[in-house]
């Protein structure tokens, strides 16, 4: 098994290499088959989908390849590539992932969870609905990583009272082996959790039994396939529920971040997307998602029994319902009293959402009116409430210590300190988002956007709905295999020339587009919280498959509801708006300029 593991790294680091000096070559037609500009454009386009799709190289530092490319192919000059990288959505970004590595620092995150625990119960369904509640709101906040991360071990605990130890055969125990070394192969995320000890025996008492009634053994059976399938719709209602929930807010995945800043770049003057009115389309969504998504989980993992409403509960479910609820209750207990800290934390993080969502919620006027018109962004808002985290003390401040001239005078811990900052932000993640940007940026200043535009006619015949949902179906299945952020960078452009061709508002398409990018339930390698949770070992890629087709059915369909009924108020997608025409009138006369161009040199 080491040599073969070792064979597997070699040959992955064989196909890095190949990938790495190859693919610049084998792209040099596209330079030759289109216009100068628009073709090194897409030529750097294309490099840079190749490497992210294969990870050839790190995807931060293939998203700082434009720094590079775009000043020595002449698309860019430099003064404006690397501008792209710290635009004012990437510190909105910030802002957030500052505030959620305060949240965990002081363990208010696993609080809450477990708080919401409490409240729900403890009965299976009712469990994974207060697990996909609870995961899916830190996941607005939070990385859906850290989400899935943090909510797995408390999953862990609770099946291991509910259940015992679980029983595995020697076949299971074999393909978890496999589950594990692919994982290790393929270098997928994993995290340590409690399920490393759940392939253990069950009690020693069960082998001294000499005689069991053939009852005794369906019984004992049915149990075991009650609790392997609860253990599965626990395991996999997790991160489905922390990439449903981080469509819910603009900070809570990368791809929305990526729309708001390409939007700026396409259409300066489209101001309708901020954090209230995305919170206001996204919540409702993720909420009737969520509970679709629960109800599926439950009624396909025996959660929820259709045939057996009135069957009564056995003895041995309901003493195990009882110690999970003790072991919730233990572990609520073990973070003691809330800390002052905890407190300012929860504080700051509801002064963090109301101020975003209040500062311009376009229904009434924000509080941003009260200043001069242009000059307040989501992004001054957030990193406002995060600087002050830096210094406000984390024990509660003494009033009588200023008067006190013997008091000692000992330097108070903040909230948040930036070497913890420096250690737990994801500062790659800020990278990718700016070499989103930069390419955006490119495709508009070369022209490439508005080529693709002109190859879409046939396109200009589908109706707008029936586009929709084809959008959806296609950017869906191609972030099953490769990364969200960057199947997003690579859409989004096409996506807005589609619309300007269609004559609808450019939202209208890019939205659904966005979304899609994080309904991905399919397959374990397709996003982090999938991997994560493949990696304990008990799920099967069958069983992502099979749970994670409807899903992607019901987000689908769900969105394009969405689409079509209330985001059409919120955003005015009725109308094709001026900010869009403004554009489409550019890019026309850049297509006469280009012809002109073209038959004088003819």
């Amino acid at each position: 098994m080491a040599a073969l593991g070792a064979l597997v790294k070699k040959a992955w680091s064989v196909r890095r290499f190949v990938v790495l000096l190859c693919a610049p070559l084998a792209l040099v037609p596209v330079l030759l088959s289109l216009p100068p500009k628009e073709g090194r454009c897409l030529y750097v386009i294309l490099l840079m989908a190749l490497y992210w799709c294969t990870e050839a190289l790190p995807l931060a530092v293939t998203a700082l390849l434009p720094i590079v490319i775009f000043p020595f192919l002449g698309i860019l000059p430099s003064n404006k590539v690397c501008p792209q990288y710290f635009l004012d959505t990437n510190f909105l970004f910030l802002s957030g992932l500052i505030m959620a590595s305060a949240i965990e620092e002081w363990n208010l995150h696993r609080r809450i969870a477990l708080r919401v625990l409490m409240l729900v119960g403890v009965q299976p369904a009712r469990l994974i609905l207060g697990m996909m509640l609870t995961t899916s709101f830190l996941s607005m906040w939070l990385s859906n990583t850290a989400s899935t991360a943090m909510m797995l071990p408390i999953a862990n605990a609770i099946l291991k009272s509910l259940f015992g130890e679980k029983d595995t055969s020697k076949d299971m125990n074999r393909e978890n082996e496999e589950n594990q070394a692919s994982f290790q192969q393929n270098k997928l995320y994993t995290v340590p959790t409690e399920m490393q000890f759940l392939a253990s025996t069950e009690d020693k008492d069960l082998a001294e039994e000499k005689e069991i009634s053939s009852d005794a053994l369906s019984d004992l059976k049915k149990e075991e396939e009650y609790k392997t399938n609860i253990w599965k719709g626990f395991l996999i209602s997790i991160p489905y529920a922390a990439s449903i929930g981080g469509t819910a807010t603009l900070t809570g995945t990368a791809p929305n971040l990526i729309l708001l800043g390409q939007l700026k770049s396409y259409f300066p003057e489209c101001d309708v997307v901020n954090f209230g009115s995305w919170f206001m389309f996204a919540f409702p969504l993720m909420l009737i998602f969520l509970l679709m998504g629960w109800l599926w989980i439950s009624i396909l993992y025996g959660g929820i029994n259709l045939r057996g409403w009135k069957t009564k509960k056995s003895n041995i479910r309901v003493d195990a319902e009882a110690r999970a609820k003790e072991v919730i209750k233990e572990d609520y207990k073990k973070l003691g009293p809330t800390k002052f800290a905890e407190q300012a934390i929860f504080f700051f993080f509801c002064m963090f959402a109301i101020m975003l969502f209040s500062r311009d919620p376009k229904f009434i006027p924000g509080w941003a009116s009260l200043f001069a018109p242009g000059f307040i962004s989501d992004a001054v808002t957030g990193i406002t409430i995060v600087i002050i985290l830096f210094f406000f003390p984390s024990q509660k401040p003494s009033f009588r210590w200023w008067f006190d001239l013997k008091a000692p005078n000992t330097e108070t811990q903040p909230l948040l300190t930036w070497r913890k900052a420096q250690e737990t932000v994801p500062w790659n993640i800020i990278l990718l988002l700016g070499g989103g940007f930069a390419m955006a940026k490119g495709c508009e200043e070369s022209g490439l956007s508005v080529w693709i535009g002109g190859r879409l006619h046939p396109l200009e015949g589908v109706p707008p709905p029936v586009a929709v949902i084809l959008i959806t179906v296609v950017i869906a299945l191609f972030t099953e295999f490769a990364s969200n952020t960057a199947t997003i960078i690579i859409f989004l452009p096409v996506l807005a020339e589609l619309a300007i061709r269609l004559k609808v508002n450019p939202l209208y398409l890019m939205i659904p587009g966005t979304i899609g990018c994080s309904y991905a339930f399919m397959l374990p390698v397709s996003t982090p919280p999938n991997s994560i949770a493949f990696s304990s070992g008990h799920l099967m890629v069958k069983d992502m498959a099979r749970t994670g087709l409807l899903m992607n059915l019901m987000g689908v369909l769900l969105l394009s509801l969405a689409m079509n009924t209330w985001a059409k108020s919120i955003f005015q997608l009725g109308t094709f708006p001026a900010w869009a025409n403004i554009h489409a009138e550019n890019a026309t006369s850049f297509v006469t300029a280009v012809e002109n161009v073209t038959l004088s040199a003819l």
